[in-house]
This record gives C-alpha cells, structure tokens and sequence, in this order.
C-alpha cells in the first residue's frame, strides 16, 4: 500500500469507531480515558476533556459531509452553553480547550448565535483568572487557593486562540493583549535555555516575580513530560500564527527540536523524554504531528504519524492505544485517551485535506 493508502485506511478505520462510539454515547460524554481500552461514561459535561468529543464529530463531518456528524456535533452547543451560563466546572484555563472546539467550530461552520454566545461567554470568564502584575492566566482553582495561586501550565498556549478569535468577533483588542503577554511570559520562564519546558511554572500574584518551575504530571521538575513539550510545539506555533511575533515561531522550534531529538525510533515518545524504557504516550506523539505540520514540517510530522498508523491506532473504542493521562497518579496508564483521539484525527485529516481550516 502506499502513504496514502495507509492514511486513508486509518481515516476509514478511526470513522468506524466513532460511529460506534456515536451509537454508545451520542450527546453524552466519555471519559478521559479508557478503562481496559473501553471507554467508560462520564456522570456529565465535567473536567477539561469533554471537547474532544464534539471535536471529533466536527472532523468526521469535515472529512465526509455527512449531515448526521453534522447534527451529532451541533448537538453539544446546548451543554456547553448550559455548563458555562450555570459556572459548572469552569475554573479553569482549559476553557480555551472547552469552547474552541465546542463552540467556536459550531459557530465557525453553521452560525449558530448560542455557539457564539456561549463561546464568548466563556472567552469573558477566562479573562477573569488574569493574574495583575504577572501577565498570566491562572491554570485551575479558585483564584484564592494559595496552592493554585500564580500558578500555570504549558498546556495554556493551546487555550489562547479562544481569545484570539474573542477578539477577532468582537474587535476587542482586550483578549488577544491578554493571550499574548500570556504567551510571553511562558516563552519566557516555562521555556527552558536547553529548548525542553517546565510542565507549570509559579509567578507571584502580587509583584509578578518569575518563582520556579515544578511538575505535576511529569517524571521530575527538572525533566521534561513529554505531552508538556509537545504542547509547547504545537502551542507556540499557534501563538506566533495568531500574533505574527517571530519570537513565537522561534520558541516552538526549539521545543519541536528538543522532542525529536529524544524520540525513540519510532518517534513516539516515553511519557517522559528524561526516561527510556517506560510507557510511551501516544498523545503526545499526535499532538506533536499537528505541531509540527503546522510549523511546515509534513516529513517529520509524516513519520511519526505512519508509526501511529501502524503501531498504536486500536480497535477497541479508542483511535489510539498506549497513552498516558498521568503516570505518577497511575490514572489512564497505557490507554487510549480522549485529546489523544481527538489529535490523531486532526492530524489525520491535516494530511487528507490540505485545504482544511483547522479550530485554532
């Protein structure tokens, strides 16, 4: 078979597990991860994953046409807007990951006014977790817990674009000012001189000093979680798209150059790059592919999505086996995961339809 073949028989084999994944949860949400390589249902709309879901179906609809993707994805506005007008579970930067690919995308393909609405209702709450003098949007928590306080991730740049486009709708220049000196202080402090990340990074609330660097889902805070740098790729990248700021496209390069350069030989990385011999997280190897096709880099980006091709796409109810949500929790090790669908898939149809217009 050639390349293309192979990439639109994983294309057709990913479609018929979300069929069967449609036919299972339809408006409802799975979990972050499999169980045993089964996805399980989640209570309700909760937690920073449940996007991905929705996400999924507006690709499917993008690479078909098919009007019942259609209908499946317009179907989660109402959740969504609900969620975000009764303030259920949204203290949290991941609001960014929530509405672009929820609400944003309805907005973009259909028109739909409450997709608009809610999006940019979610767009004004995470503008309230601005932290004065540091320039930062807090991750998770409320904003007076002293343990979350100052506090953000490397996962942040992928939820910039919400107020990218906040600004884009509303000619507001407040949300872009906020995500990029947002994104400039990440370049700045959770990037590291080597070109590997800090997973988060504390700045005080009051002064805005630069504190430390810690982890929480990585091996150390001195080594390198390997999803954390694969969002780093892909994030910066987006942050220089949205801004034009060089400073941006050189950043996500030195993360891009620091990751292929501890990859195994299969370019799927151990779930984090300080370690061999370990769990390999196949979601940062997806996430990593959107980066670095968006960097223009298709050879790269190629090669390592031809091994998710062969060596992790799954028959289960996940596209992708062997992922890790966060090893030193021992939650979702060596499963399938829902951003790790999600990401593959967009990967998949990046190189399928090179005219597609990707969320971010």
């Amino acid at each position: 078979m050639t390349a293309i073949d192979v990439t639109a028989a994983a294309v057709t084999a990913a479609l018929s597990i979300i069929d069967a994944n449609l036919a299972e949860f339809g408006d409802r949400y799975p979990g972050d991860t499999t169980v045993h390589d089964r996805y399980r249902l989640r209570p309700a709309n909760e937690g920073w994953t449940t996007s991905f879901w929705p996400g999924q179906l507006w690709l499917a609809y993008d690479l078909t046409g098919d009007d019942g993707y259609l209908a499946a994805a317009s179907g989660h506005v109402g959740s969504f807007a609900a969620r975000i007008d009764d303030r259920a579970d949204v203290d949290t930067h991941d609001l960014g990951f929530l509405y672009t690919l929820s609400c944003v995308t309805a907005y973009r393909r259909t028109g739909d006014p409450e997709a608009k609405r809610a999006a940019l209702a979610a767009a004004d709450h995470l503008m309230s977790r601005v932290l004065e003098p540091a320039g930062i949007i807090q991750a998770w928590g409320d904003l007076r817990d002293p343990a979350q306080r100052g506090r953000t991730i490397i996962d942040s740049l992928m939820n910039t674009p919400l107020l990218f486009w906040a600004t884009q709708v509303t000619g507001d220049s407040r949300y872009a000012s906020v995500a990029a000196r947002h994104a400039a202080q990440l370049r700045d402090h959770i990037l590291r001189p080597d070109g590997s990340t800090y997973h988060t990074f504390y700045w005080d609330p009051a002064t805005g000093e630069p504190l430390r660097g810690e982890t929480e889902q990585g091996h150390a805070d001195d080594s390198c979680w390997a999803r954390g740098q694969a969002w780093g790729v892909y994030g910066f990248v987006l942050n220089h798209r949205h801004t034009g700021d060089p400073s941006f496209l050189a950043a996500a390069r030195r993360c891009a150059d620091y990751l292929l350069a501890h990859l195994p030989a299969d370019g799927v990385p151990f779930w984090d790059l300080a370690l061999t011999g370990v769990e390999r997280d196949s979601s940062a190897a997806a996430i990593a592919v959107c980066g670095l096709l968006e960097l223009g880099e298709p050879a790269l980006a190629e090669r390592i999505l031809g091994s998710l091709i062969g060596g992790y796409a799954s028959a289960g109810s996940a596209l992708l086996r062997h992922g890790v949500y966060d090893k030193p929790k021992g939650v979702g090790v060596d499963e399938g995961t829902l951003w790790g669908d999600y990401f593959y898939l967009e990967a998949l149809t990046r190189v399928t339809r090179p005219d597609w217009i990707h969320p971010w």
